[in-house]
């Protein structure tokens, strides 16, 4: 295996952290097209004007031609009983286990949804904010190769901690029309009761569109691969919103000479089973650095998935040896990874140096996993450098903010003019007249 080791020590540091960011980030290193050697976007225009003039009958024809399943209209819709079925048929072990997940994520969800805090009143003008939940959420969980239960958990726990009325799950189906058992299970444990067999582009589509069969959401969370991703950048803001644009997994590992080779080793390994995942580790010490590297080959051979775990660190991963800790913030900075692990002499000075990440694991003790399916915060994160202007997904996604303004008829008084005076500035008239018209008639009385 040919783990790249990059020394950025000396040299022109700037210029070479972009190149490795453009080299490395699994997913960015060529467009979706170039990498699937199809035009995405137009395959996504098409699939969405498809929804949109046939509705349901496209829903069927583009699961059946690209799903390679075999569903009618009648089997958009899993039926409650099959949802009950599935949750009553669930191992009780595995029932128990996501029971204790769903507290960690509840608490955790509680702990920082929004609270409105008392209004700013400043003599007779009286400003606050409004929290509302939205009141239609889509899930996406994918399926296929990538079948991952624990995301039902991550977005439909922290809508329903929001106050999410109604939320609507759609997964792609098997060939034989069926979606992932334990899915279910989870939607049933859940109490979520519309569960669609629908995945892909189209079940975005359905999602921000709407069918016969499924009805309209305002937002869609959820994770899902290159046909997934685009329909949501093309539905953004137009029909829906959405949590964020996510690609293939990454990890970034800043380490010093405190850190355990065989642990930071296990980390990248852990990242580079996604399937493509990208695993970079950043460090200050070259001792630290070989010794990864001589880890990461000596563990591979003894992993299940070692030959796809092999492709994404040849080549998406590197080991990466800096000048110094403050360095290799600058490049999990500019790097803006999904996942960030700091494992340093001091994790708290080094955590007050990083300004982009979507969720950050301190200390030795706290690998990434915990956060994937135990610890309570979301793993739907932002990818591929988003996290420079996206976040978490969380409690706090599924509210809306609105703005509250009371005037008594002395405050309005008081600054109407200021308000004329800008209006008249910009040439609104009409919006100047709508002030004074009441500092008139407070005038008259007074």
């Amino acid at each position: 295996m040919n783990l790249t080791m990059i020394d950025y020590r000396v040299g022109d540091f700037e210029g070479r952290v972009r190149r490795v960011i453009e080299t490395l980030r699994c997913g960015s290193i060529t467009s979706p097209s170039e990498a699937l050697g199809v035009d995405v976007p137009q395959i996504v225009r098409n699939i969405l004007a498809e929804v949109a003039s046939d509705g349901d009958q496209a829903l069927v024809d583009l699961t059946n031609r690209l799903d390679k399943a075999s569903i009618s209209k009648s089997d958009l819709c899993v039926p409650a009983k099959t949802i009950a079925d599935a949750h009553a048929a669930a191992e009780p072990g595995f029932l128990k286990l996501i029971r204790r997940v769903i507290a960690n994520i509840r608490e955790y969800q509680q702990q920082i949804l929004i609270q409105a805090p008392p209004p700013l009143k400043r003599g007779g003008r009286e400003l606050g904010v409004l929290y509302t939940p939205i009141d239609r959420v889509g899930v996406y969980v994918p399926g296929g190769r990538a079948v991952y239960p624990s995301t039902v958990l991550m977005t439909v726990v922290p809508a329903q901690v929001a106050g999410v009325r109604e939320i609507v799950m759609t997964s792609p189906p098997t060939c034989d029309g069926d979606i992932n058992p334990m899915v279910l299970a989870l939607a049933g444990e859940l109490g979520i009761s519309e569960v669609y067999r629908v995945g892909g582009a189209q079940a975005v589509a359905a999602l921000a569109i709407g069918t016969d069969t499924i009805s309209s959401v305002q937002k869609i969370v959820g994770p899902g691969n290159a046909f997934v991703a685009e329909a949501k950048r093309q539905v953004f803001g137009r029909l829906v919103g959405i949590d964020s644009i996510a690609g293939p997994s990454e990890v970034l590992i800043i380490a010093d000479r405190t850190a355990r080779a065989d642990w930071v080793a296990a980390d990248m390994l852990a990242q580079a089973e996604h399937d493509p995942g990208s695993a970079v580790l950043v460090t200050d010490c070259e001792q630290l650095a070989r010794a990864v590297i001589e880890q990461v080959e000596t563990q591979l051979e003894t992993l299940e998935r070692a030959y796809a775990i092999r492709t994404a660190l040849e080549f998406y991963s590197a080991v990466i040896v800096t000048a110094n800790i403050d360095a290799a913030c600058e490049l999990a900075n500019e790097f803006a990874t999904e996942h960030l692990q700091i494992i340093t002499a001091d994790d708290d000075a080094t955590l007050a140096k990083i300004r982009n990440a979507g969720a950050i694991f301190l200390g030795p003790n706290t690998p990434v996993p915990l956060g994937d399916y135990y610890a309570g915060p979301s793993h739907v994160l932002p990818t591929g450098g988003t996290a420079k202007f996206f976040g978490a997904l969380s409690c706090n996604e599924f509210l809306k903010a609105t703005s509250t303004i009371r005037y008594d008829a002395a405050s309005l008084a008081a600054d109407a003019d200021d308000v004329s005076d800008f209006a008249t500035r910009e040439g609104l008239t009409a919006h100047a007249r709508a002030v004074q018209i009441r500092k008139e008639a407070s005038d008259e009385t007074t």
